[in-house]
């Protein structure tokens, strides 16, 4: 029973960090990464369609990403999409290659950046802390019902605490390893 209760807590604590890293790389540094395009929906035939189902996405440079088409009617469509999605991109496409160059980030706009981290961080931290709350929450029932001793109860306890500590340490490193890439210039 603590056993379960602890597995499930760490599996939680593991999708909030997993969840963090989708959300970060998001966030867009100096460098170009095909990741930054991920979440760009393509109008394909009329579904919308992740970019990468559509398109080869690769890094040309630092600082230009390559999309080409595997249909060369798609490359208006894609174009657009990556106008569209509100990135602060402006692609060129040339023939049936599309090159999306990134524009240098200003002081200013990487610190605005650096809070949106700090805050996707801290969210992360939270929803960590809650899923301790949850599961020493479970152990207290567990108690109450006397299915499980004081001690049971207070070691499971310590181990929750331990596993916290854990994951809110990888959102910390997470954090500063994206701070400290988006601070190169």
């Amino acid at each position: 029973m603590i056993e379960e209760i602890k597995q499930d807590a760490g599996r939680r604590m593991q999708k909030s960090v997993e969840s963090l890293h989708t959300d970060l790389a998001k966030i867009r540094t100096g460098r170009a990464h095909p990741s930054l395009l991920d979440h760009v929906m393509v109008d394909y035939y009329g579904t919308p369609t992740p970019i990468k189902q559509v398109a080869n996405v690769v890094v040309e440079d630092s600082r230009t990403l390559a999309v080409t088409p595997w249909e060369k009617p798609m490359v208006q469509v894609i174009e657009k999409a990556i106008m569209t999605a509100d990135l602060g991109l402006n692609p060129a496409s040339a023939g049936t290659v599309i090159r999306v160059p990134m524009p240098p980030l200003t002081e200013e706009r990487r610190r605005d950046l650096v809070k949106i981290v700090k805050q996707e961080a801290e969210g992360a931290r939270v929803a960590i802390r809650n899923i301790r709350r949850d599961a020493n929450s479970d152990f207290k029932d567990l108690l109450k019902e006397k299915e499980i001793s004081e001690d049971a109860a207070r070691n499971a306890e310590d181990d929750i605490q331990k596993l916290t500590d854990k994951y809110i340490a990888k959102v910390d490193e997470a954090l500063a390893a994206k701070e400290k890439e988006m601070m190169e210039i």
